[in-house]
C-alpha cells in the first residue's frame, strides 16, 4: 500500500498543494504511468524545490524506483542515455524532454566525523550509478532543498533531509558535514553559488565557512565541469551576486587568478571592480530581457575583457602577449579553444568598433558577439550605446547570404554564436 512506502526510512511528510498550472503536464503523465505500473515515482529536485520557493521551474525531473529498462518499456518515446550514469529521457513534441532517474544510493561511506585525517583525496567521488532506495537517494543528494520528492496524487512533499525547513528559512544547508560533502564533490561549492545567487537565498554559516574552507578542492574537479559551472553562473540571470560571492570566498582565485587579481588591485585599475560588476548588472538585465542567456562567448568576454585587455596593452606581439594569458585558463578550467579565440578576436577589435572602423570584421561569424560585448563595455563605462544599432545594422548588411540549411542553430540570422555543441545535464 502507498500509505506503508518508505516506514522506518525517517521519513517527514508535508501536506502541501503545489499549484499544479505551474507542473509540466507531460512530467505528471510520466510520474502517472510509472505509479500504474506498480513503480514509486515522485517529482524530485530543483522542480520541486523552485516551486516551494515560489520560481517557475525549467524542468522537471522524476526519480523512480523503475529501472532505465524498466522506463523505456513503459514509453515508446523514450531513450536510454549514458553508459556510466544511465537515464532515461522520454521525449515530447516541441523538443522536450523529461529526465527519469532511477533512484540511486551513495557508493562510499562518509569518513567519521572525530577523524579529520580520514577525509582524504580518496573521499572525492568518482562513481555515482549505484541504484538503491528513494530515501537513500534523497540522502546522497548535496542540499537539502535539493533532496524534496513530490508526491503528485497524495500532494505531498517527501522530506528525509530536513529541507522543508530550510525552504521556508531560504537558506542553503548541505546534507551531512559540509567540509565532508565539498571534499567528496568540490563542484558542489559553485552549485551553493548558483542557487545563493539565482533564489536569493542564504548561506548556512557553517556551510559557508567550509566553502571558505575547502575552495582550494576545485582544483580537484573535473576541468569540463569547472567551465560548465562558471558558465551557468553567468547565464541564470544573476552573474553579478554570483561572481561576487565566487570573488568573497576566493573560489575566484583558484580558478580564474587572472580576473581575481585584477578585482583585488581596484586602486591600480581605476575603479576595474566597479566596471567588472557593472557588466555583470548588464548581462542580467539582457538576460532576463531576452529571456535566456547570452552567447558563451559573450559571457566570457564580459568575464575576461579588462584583464585581458590589460594583457595585451602595449606587448610587441598583442596576439603572443594573449595567448599568454589565456593558455593557463583553457587548461585551468576546460575554456574551449574556439571560445578563447574568439574573445582574443573579439577583445582586440573592440576599440576599432567602439570608434566605427569594423571595416571587413563586420563580415565575419564574430560581429554580433563582438557588437553584443562593446554593448556591454560601454555600459560598464558610462559611455552613451547609440553606435550600437548603426553597427548592428551594418554587420546584417555585411553578413555573407546563408543558405537555409546551413544557417540552423545560428541566432538573429546573420552571424552564428560560438557556444559549444555540448550536452550537459541540468542543475
Amino acid at each position: 500500500m502507498i500509505a506503508e512506502r518508505h516506514d522506518g526510512t525517517g521519513l517527514v511528510r508535508h501536506d502541501v498543494a503545489l499549484d499544479e498550472s505551474l507542473i509540466d503536464p507531460d512530467a505528471a503523465k510520466v510520474v502517472r504511468r510509472l505509479e500504474r505500473a506498480g513503480f514509486q515515482a515522485y517529482l524530485v529536485g530543483g522542480c520541486v524545490r523552485d516551486l516551494l520557493l515560489g520560481s517557475k521551474p525549467k524542468d522537471f525531473d522524476i526519480a523512480t524506483s523503475a529501472r532505465p529498462e524498466d522506463v523505456k518499456g513503459l514509453f515508446r518515446n523514450c531513450r536510454v542515455i549514458g553508459r556510466r550514469f544511465r537515464l532515461a529521457h522520454i521525449l515530447f513534441q516541441g523538443g522536450k524532454v523529461v529526465e527519469v532517474a532511477t533512484f540511486r544510493r551513495s557508493p562510499q561511506t562518509e569518513a567519521p566525523e572525530d577523524d579529520s585525517e580520514a577525509i582524504d583525496e580518496d573521499i572525492l567521488i568518482r562513481s555515482d550509478n549505484v541504484f538503491g532506495e528513494a530515501h537513500e537517494d534523497a540522502l546522497r543528494r548535496d542540499f537539502t532543498i535539493n533532496a524534496l520528492f513530490y508526491d503528485l496524487d497524495r500532494r505531498q512533499v517527501l522530506d528525509w533531509c530536513g529541507g522543508m525547513p530550510h525552504i521556508q528559512g531560504r537558506t542553503i544547508h548541505t546534507i551531512g558535514d559540509p567540509i565532508v560533502r565539498f571534499r567528496e564533490d568540490p563542484v558542489r561549492l559553485l552549485r551553493a553559488i548558483k542557487f545563493a545567487a539565482r533564489l536569493d537565498l542564504g548561506i548556512e554559516p557553517d556551510v559557508y565557512d567550509a566553502m571558505v574552507g575547502q575552495r582550494g578542492e576545485l582544483a580537484r574537479a573535473a576541468r569540463p565541469r569547472l567551465f560548465e559551472e562558471i558558465l551557468r553562473l553567468m547565464r541564470g540571470g544573476a552573474a553579478h551576486r554570483s561572481m561576487w560571492l565566487l570573488w568573497e570566498i576566493g573560489a575566484m582565485a583558484v580558478l580564474l587568478p587572472e580576473l581575481a587579481a585584477y578585482l583585488d588591485d581596484d586602486d591600480a585599475t581605476e575603479g576595474g571592480g566597479a566596471r567588472f560588476f557593472r557588466r555583470m548588472d548588464a548581462i542580467d538585465r539582457k538576460t532576463k530581457q531576452r529571456g535566456g542567456p547570452l552567447d558563451d562567448g559573450v559571457l566570457f568576454t564580459a568575464l575576461l575583457h579588462e584583464p585581458l585587455a590589460e594583457s595585451m596593452l602595449g606587448a610587441g606581439d598583442p596576439v603572443a602577449a594573449a595567448y599568454e594569458f589565456l593558455d593557463p585558463i583553457v587548461e585551468r578550467i576546460a575554456l574551449p579553444r574556439r571560445i578563447a579565440d574568439g574573445l582574443r578576436r573579439i577583445v582586440a577589435i573592440l576599440p576599432r568598433l567602439a570608434a566605427g572602423r569594423a571595416g571587413r570584421f563586420l563580415r565575419t561569424d564574430l560581429a554580433m558577439p563582438a557588437i553584443e560585448a562593446l554593448e556591454i563595455d560601454l555600459v560598464a563605462r558610462g559611455k552613451s550605446t547609440e553606435i550600437i544599432e548603426r553597427l548592428r545594422s551594418e554587420a546584417q548588411l555585411a553578413a555573407p547570404a546563408v543558405s537555409p540549411r546551413s544557417s540552423g542553430g545560428h541566432r538573429g540570422g546573420g552571424a552564428p554564436h560560438f557556444r559549444p555543441n555540448r550536452t550537459a545535464r541540468r542543475g
